[in-house]
């Protein structure tokens, strides 16, 4: 399995050497060789790691790894757009889970049922395949669920300990502006005058992915008050003047020493701000109390870097059970176009989580 699952308080993939078998090292430099947003690894059953992100505009294609280093493209792994299906544009973020021989893949795109023409009708829908490379066809000709809200970034936990799955997503800013402290200083800055944001969902998720159980929980949202600790960060596009809206999207839950660890990226994905932080839990749908040491991976050109934009990240246990996070970027000497990059993740003993990274130096990964 290609899912987290609590186990000793570990994570693992599912996808460990055979006994006796040599480790592989690879050597590793960022970034990787694909061009897209939003990635997620899988590493399937199969041995072998399959990327998967935003890229293009009707659906998604897939890269094929055996060490991370050299990859192969499985070309278009998922057409929507087409004519009778309930998606018409915007295909974003695809996640894939293996389960019981069978590749689930999440994903958001603009919904053909849009009775109000908004210009943001995100839905969230799920596509199945007998093979990590595809082809992907929709499990349902529908979304997963109808939201009155657009809603994009889907994560799935697969929760070992109660046995239930949950889906997280982003509620997106669009036409959503809420008041806070920040939305008022630079409405009388004469920057913005409103403040739209983008909050972070969870809910249980039904076993065959055809609904919802309860109603959505507000999960994750940008701070309200300008002395918390998360304000500055969290807002850095709206303060810079960039953009009137502050995000909190992307999400990645993960179990680990008995916690819930949600990974989330602030700021706007196509800027320089764009940034990720963490927020733990005693239970999948929280209380979340942010961590204070955020953001864990940001920029570093500001320190003498090369690299800006950090954000949209998951999270990949090697067979060693090291951890790495692959989230996309952007690099000085090309800041209009994403790429992905892979570093380690570390949670000390006290249960603090940080990230290597951004690094575009080479890297050692036992395999």
């Amino acid at each position: 399995m290609a899912f987290a699952m609590i186990s000793g308080g570990m994570i693992f993939t599912g996808c460990g050497r055979k006994a006796g078998e040599e480790r592989k090292i690879s050597e590793l430099v960022n970034p990787l060789p694909m061009k897209f947003g939003d990635p997620f690894l899988l590493h399937a059953s199969d041995g072998r790691f399959y990327m998967y992100g935003t890229s293009l505009d009707d659906g998604f294609e897939a890269f094929v790894s055996d060490d991370l280093v050299e990859w192969t493209p499985c070309g278009q792994v998922y057409k929507g757009a087409g004519e009778g299906q309930w998606n018409e544009s915007c295909f974003w973020a695809p996640e894939v889970y293996e389960r019981d021989g069978r590749f689930y893949m999440l994903y958001s795109a603009n919904s053909r049922n849009n009775p109000n023409h908004e210009e943001e009708n995100f839905q969230i829908g799920v596509a199945v395949a007998d093979s990590a490379a595809g082809p992907f066809t929709d499990l349902y000709n529908r979304p997963i669920f109808e939201s009155a809200y657009p809603v994009i970034d889907a994560n799935v936990l697969f929760d070992d300990q109660s046995g239930k799955m949950y889906l997280y997503f982003s509620r997106c800013c669009y036409k959503h502006p809420v008041e806070s402290e920040i939305a008022d200083s630079l409405r009388r800055a004469g920057v913005f005058d409103e403040i739209e944001e983008s909050w972070i969902y969870g809910v249980e998720l039904k076993p065959d992915f055809s609904g919802i159980v309860g109603e959505p929980v507000r999960l994750l949202a940008p701070p309200t008050e300008i002395a918390d600790v998360q304000s500055e960060w969290e807002s850095r596009s709206a303060t810079s003047g960039e953009a009137n809206r502050r995000w909190t999207e992307g999400s990645f839950i993960f179990p680990y020493g008995g916690k819930y660890y949600m990974m989330y990226s602030a700021n706007f994905y196509g800027g320089g701000h764009y940034a990720v932080g963490y927020a733990t839990a005693d239970n999948p749908l929280g209380p979340f109390e942010k961590s204070a040491s955020n953001p864990v991976l940001q920029e570093n050109v500001s320190r003498g870097g090369d690299v800006m934009g950090t954000g949209h990240n998951m999270v990949v246990a090697m067979p060693d059970s090291t951890l790495y996070t692959v989230y996309h970027g952007r690099v000085k000497s090309n800041p209009g176009e994403r790429v992905v990059f892979i570093d380690r993740v570390e949670i000390d003993g006290d249960g603090n989580l940080s990230v290597a990274g951004p690094t575009t130096s080479m890297q050692q990964i036992a395999l």
